[in-house]
Parts: structure tokens; sequence; C-alpha cells
């Protein structure tokens, strides 16, 4: 039964073979009868047109290739390509060298040949060019490939009756001398290819684009192009330099420098500094699976930019592995081993750990800079800036900035993310400015950045209460002192030309009559500002506050007095430092910039003076650092959370809280020229409230605490400074006759302290 099933099988078989032979037959027949008929009918005439089409055709193929190969009209300037001075990344200092941001509109490094690790070198002519040092710009053995290619696409086209896209050049099979000449000299053409305009506006590129259509015109005339430039640049690099092998490693240094690899990063150094934290002067042989995920990136930036689990960059590492490999230039056990393991890329963090500084350079930068140099010679990667900042104390500020930030949330916690703070610290000698942040690292889920809203410098607030030292170091300057009694009682101020008047309270809603000026400092008792301005003028506070650098205009009425004027917290940061070290300077960030050689453009000027030149005098100065020094010291004392056995280290500062509960601040220092300076301020930008009872001490003081410990306990800025043993003896003095009191409520306070007298 079976064998019989066979046998008709096999029939069967070759019936139908015989049958298509048949019908095979019968259509030569047609073919060669149609042949017959078309001869008699045209003749002659027809040999005639297919030879005219002919020669044109040749015509055709004979003007290409003298444009190719031998036409060097209108080429590009060869000498900027020689010199190869591209935009590269221009960098921000701190003050021990420390990279604090990169800017670049083309983050690019540009290196030699010699620069390129061999693993990388291996890796990019597997992928991009195998024989890039044999061929003389175009390898020919490649054309066959893409014409299969482009054929394929233009019947799948046709079939499916899509006549504006019949013909479409396929990607890859470009030498790396194309693919630079496409980036470097083509870059404009080829971003106008796909427009609707043809790039060769004459009748051949018309006659064309009637069949192909206008942009696979574009693509063949930028395709010619740039085969004509890749030629034209070869034989010039070989003649510039002498040999064709000292022209390729030209041509390939140029190409491992210029080319984009996704992110904003060009050229493979930018681009393993950025994807694995790696400069290329570290690469070994153990890199082979970094080299070949960087020399993977170049075809397809968007798809093969390496990502941790990203499956296509993955098999494009594997294969170009593979063709290191097979080409020999690794063995392949080290190819299998790598393609075994995972991507790992560098975690990227926010663009710079100091926004906020970054902005202020920019303000410098534009104020110094004049006709030496400008931002733009900064992101061109012309100019290199130091800056004064401190990095370790800089991260140092960021989070004690989040942590006060997340305690306050904690109490509101429909506020989290909104709240805003800023921060300034200066050193007391020079006025530089050791870290700066202008506002919290997410705000409303968004990472700050340096074109941000920099509330140090950029945003004007009531300073409250951290104005009041102003008012008693003028008051100083009139003749108080430190033991002189002030009256802490009901005072009113007049509110315009209508006569109406306003009641000054103090915080705790309570008046305690007659008292040393020392206590009123301490407690910041708004009623003895009050009757201290109006006794010795507003126009006198607003001098000592411009002697001490108060730039910002002040407005001419009496609630100044208690901080009622707008001003930025880096102003404030200025005056206490000048309290606190008797010398004047402006606040800077700025310490040098230099060219590419490495030659100073711009060095700080070291323009200090002496508190002294505005006519405040060594015991008004001391005085007012003693008043501040009580703040923290005397029991009743708005800052006396520090005067703690937790926190060593002697300061002198003064809380400030706003109007409504709309701010939050708290400035101090450490003493003299060795120490330093910390602005705090906390509120929100729409200038809602903190809430009650969220005063300068509960919600600035735990943040500057925080940056005083953590600074002077990692011996950033040398020893802590005491303060003089006269001023820490006179609140001595003064603590110990207040226990006296105590003790002794019959002892008459009089006694002990100096009558209010003013000349």
């Amino acid at each position: 039964m079976g064998s019989r099933l066979v046998a008709q099988s096999g029939q069967n078989i070759g019936e139908r073979i015989q049958s298509a032979d048949s019908r095979i037959d019968a259509l030569k027949i047609r073919c060669l009868s149609l042949i017959a008929r078309s001869r008699a009918r045209w003749g002659r005439p027809a040999l005639r047109t297919a030879a005219g089409l002919l020669i044109a055709a040749l015509a055709v193929v004979a003007g290409v290739a003298h444009r190719v190969y031998f036409d060097r009209t209108g080429t590009p300037d060869l000498e900027a390509f020689i010199r190869f001075e591209p935009p590269v990344i221009g960098e921000v200092k701190d003050v021990n060298g420390r990279v604090l941001i990169e800017l670049a509109r083309e983050y690019r490094r540009v290196v030699v040949f010699d620069e390129v690790p061999l693993v990388l070198r291996h890796a990019i002519l597997a992928a991009e060019d195998k024989t890039f040092f044999k061929h003389s710009g175009a390898e020919y053995r490649s054309f066959p490939r893409a014409l299969q290619k482009a054929a394929a696409h233009s019947l799948r086209a046709w079939w499916k009756d899509a006549p504006g896209s019949w013909v479409r050049f396929p990607q890859g099979g470009s030498t790396i001398t194309q693919q630079l000449v496409r980036g470097y000299f083509l870059h404009s053409l080829t971003k106008r290819e796909n427009g609707p305009a043809l790039l060769a506006d004459g009748l051949r590129s018309r006659l064309i684009a009637t069949v192909l259509g206008v942009s696979a015109t574009n693509k063949l005339y930028r395709k010619l192009e740039e085969l004509r430039l890749t030629f034209w640049l070869e034989e010039e690099m070989q003649r510039r330099f002498g040999s064709k092998a000292r022209a390729k490693e030209e041509i390939f240094a140029r190409y491992a420098s210029f080319i984009y690899m996704g992110h904003g990063r060009y050229g493979f150094s930018a681009a393993s500094e950025y994807y694995f934290d790696k400069p290329l002067a570290n690469y070994t042989t153990e890199d082979a699976g970094r080299a070949a995920l960087l020399a993977g990136i170049p075809k397809s930036p968007r798809d093969y930019a390496p990502s941790a689990g990203d499956a296509r960059a993955r098999r494009r590492r594997d294969h170009i592995l593979a063709a290191m490999a097979s080409n020999g230039f690794i063995p392949a056990a080290l190819a299998g081993r790598y393609q075994a393991e995972p991507i790992v890329v560098a975690q990227r963090s926010a663009e710079t750990e100091a926004p906020a500084a970054i902005d202020h350079v920019f303000d410098e930068l534009s104020e110094h800079g004049q006709d030496r140099f400008s931002i733009d010679d900064l992101i061109e990667g012309r100019i290199s800036v130091r800056t004064t900042v401190l990095g370790r104390a800089q991260a140092i500020v960021n989070q004690a900035l989040e942590t006060g930030l997340a305690l306050y949330e904690k109490r509101h916690p429909q506020t989290r993310g909104l709240i805003q703070g800023s921060v300034v610290v200066l050193r007391n000698a020079d006025a530089s400015i050791l870290a700066e942040t202008g506002g919290r690292k997410l705000y409303n889920d968004r990472a700050t950045r340096y074109s941000d809203l920099n509330r140090v410098t950029g945003s004007l607030r009531q300073p409250g209460s951290v104005w009041k030292p102003l008012v008693y170091l003028a008051a100083f300057r009139h003749g108080l002192e430190l033991g002189s009694t002030v009256p802490d009682e009901p005072i009113a101020v007049s509110m315009g030309n209508d006569g109406s008047l306003k009641w000054i309270a103090n915080y705790d809603k309570k008046f305690k009559g007659l008292m040393p000026l020392r206590q009123a400092f301490a407690e910041s008792r708004n009623g003895v500002a009050v009757w201290i301005t109006q006794t010795i003028g507003l126009e006198s506070v607003i001098r000592t506050a411009r002697d001490l650098g108060i730039r910002t205009p002040i407005r001419p009425f009496i609630t100044s007095a208690l901080g009622a004027s707008e001003m930025r917290l880096l102003e404030l940061a200025g005056v206490y430092r000048a309290m606190a070290s008797g010398i004047l300077a402006e606040p800077h960030i700025v310490s040098e910039v230099t060219d590419l050689s490495g030659r100073a453009l711009y060095q700080t000027p070291q323009t200090t003076r002496d508190i002294r030149s505005t006519g405040i005098t060594l015991d008004q100065l001391r005085q007012v650092q003693e008043g501040l020094r009580g703040v923290i010291r005397l029991t009743s004392g708005t800052g006396h959370s520090l005067d703690d056995r937790s926190f060593p280290i002697p300061v002198m500062g003064k809380t400030g809280t706003t109007s409504a509960f709309r701010d939050a601040l708290f400035v101090g220092s450490t003493y003299g020229r060795s120490g330093i300076t910390v602005a705090v301020r906390i509120g929100f930008d729409d200038n809602r409230t903190l809430g009650d009872n969220e005063t300068g001490g509960r919600v600035a003081l735990p943040i500057f605490r925080e940056i005083m410990l953590r600074i002077y306990e990692a011996n950033l800025v040398g020893p802590v400074p005491r303060f003089p043993l006269r001023i820490e003896q006179g609140i001595d003095e003064y603590l110990a006759l207040q226990r006296l009191l105590e003790s002794e409520p019959a002892i008459l306070l009089t006694g002990f302290v100096t009558p209010t007298v003013l000349p």
C-alpha cells in the first residue's frame, strides 16, 4: 500500500514538472514573438533612442565621477579643520581646583591620536570602519550592500504604491572620514536635505527629482558631495602631514573628538566621563566592554547611548565585541566575558552641587570681564574660572538646608516641596564666599538649576530683627552703651500723612519698662529699637547701614528700624561679617579667571578697609560684638539655644522673624578675621506665612547650628576663634549681676547701670 502511494506521488510530481516545462516553453515562444513584432514595428529608430539614452546616462555618470574624483572647486577652508579648535568645555572650579560644573554648548574634550587608548581604537574600527587605515576615504566593498538595501526598499515602496518614498539611502556603510566630513563640513546641508526645496537647483536636479522625489534627490546630492569632500580631505591631509599613515591618525583624532555621543556630549573622551565617570587615560584591555559601548553610540546616539538594562545598547556592544575578537583585536574569551556582563553606567547627579554659586559667577564675569572675557568665553571653553567656594563646605550647607526644611515640613506636611531657603557662608578676612545655596535641591519635584532664582542675591525680602544690630551700632555712635538704660514701653509710629498711628508690640506682647540696653539687644525688644531710632534719627541708622555695605535703598520710614525695608541676604551677611571682623570688603565668589594656556586674565583684588575708616571706633565695634555675643549667652537671648555643651563653638548672631511670620532668619559669625559668617533665610516664594511661632530661632537657627558645627568639625576653615577676654568678661559680669538681682531683689538696678545720656 505504502509503495503504491509513493509511486503515485512520484508520478504526480513528474506530471507537474512536465506541465511547468510546457508553460515555460510557451512563455518563451510568446516573448520571442513580441520581440519580433517590436523589431518589425520600431526598427532602427528605437535602437537609436536606446543608444541615445545610454550615451546620456554614461555622460551623467562621467560628470558625477569627474565631480567626485577630480573637481576641487568650492572646497571648504581646511585651515580651521587642521587647527581643529571647536568649542570645548568651560570649567568652574572651587578654591582647591575641584570642578563644580562643566559648561558648554557642546560638551567636548579634544584628544590627539595617542590619547585614544588602543582598546577604544580597536572598538571604533570594529564598529565603524575596519579598513580605515588602508582605504583612501571610501570602502567600495560596501557599495553593493548599500545598493542592495536601497533597491529592496524601492521595490517595497513601489509595491505599496508610495511614490514619495520610492528611493531611500540606507544608514551605515560610511567610512570614518565620510562621517567626519558629514558632521564637520556638511552639517548645514544635512539639516536641510529633508526640506521641501532642492539643495542644488539646476536642470539636472529637477529632472532627477521628477523620478526620485525631492528628498531622495537631496540625499543623493549630499551623498555625492560627501564622497567628493572625503576624497579631497584624505588627499589634502596626506599632503599636509607627509604620509598616509600620519594623515589617517589626524583624521581619526578629529573624528574621536567631534562625533556626537548623545546627552550633549561630543567625542569619546567627554562621553566616557559622562557615561562611566572614567577618563580615557585610564583605559586598558580590561575596559573592552566600555570601549565597545562607546564605539556603538555614533551609529545612532538616540538608540545606543548606554543605560542600565538597555537591550539595544547591549546587543550593539556584544556585536562589536564579537567583531573585535574576529578581527584579532581581543581574545574571544575576553569578548565572551564582557558579553555576559550587564551594562553599568555612572550615576548622574544634578548639574552642579552649587547652582546659586554658578549664577553668582556669571554675574561677576559680566561685571569684571569688560573687553577681556565674557560668559560666552566660559561656555565655549576659552576660559576657566576658579572660585572661592569650598567644595566640602558647599556640600555641608546643601545638606543642612535640606535637613532644616525637612524638620519644618514635618510640622507642616502640606508644604512638602514648597518651602524654600537660602544660605551663604563668608570668610571674615576678605568676604570671599565659601558656600552659597539659593534654593533647595528639589522644588516642586524639579531639580534646581543655575539658571533658577538665586535667593541669596536675587531675592529682596524683609530682614526683620536681623536688622536691629545696625540700630544699636548707630546708637553706640551717638554715645549710648551696653549699660545704658532704655525704655521698653508702648510706643506709636506715624503711618502716613493722614495722621494714623501704629502701636509697636513686642513678640511676647509684653513691656518690661526701663531695662539695660544689653538686655533689650539680646531679647530683640521692638519698642526699644523704635525708641532708639526716633531718638537718634533714622538717617543715622541708614548712614551706618551704608557704611557697612548695604546698597539696597532703605525706605525712609520708622518701621525700617524693625527691618521693614527689603534687602538681599548677601548684604546682611556682609554687614555681620564686617561687624565680626572690623574689616570692610565686598563679598565675591570669583577668585581668578585664566585662559586656555593658564595665563591669568583676572584676579580678585585684595581691597579691604578698616572699619574705622567710616568713623566707627574700636570701642563702638566691640560693643556691638558684645551685644551680638549676648544674644547667645544671655539666658533671655533669642539665640541662647546655641550656648550649649553640644555646640562648643563660640558665636555671635541674631535671629529675625518678619511680619506675620513670613520669613525666618539667623545671621551669625565666629569672631574676628579668622572666623566665618553664616546667613540663613527660610520662607515661601509667594510670601505666605510660615505659621504661628515659626520664628528665626525655631526655623533658621538649627540650620546655622549644623553648618557651623560641621564646618569646624571638618577643620575646613582652621581652628575655632575665641572671643576677646574683655567681651566674655563683660557678659560674665552682667550675668553675675543678674543672678545677684534674682537672689536679692531689693538691690536697685540703677546702682549697676549707666544712665541713658545722649549728646
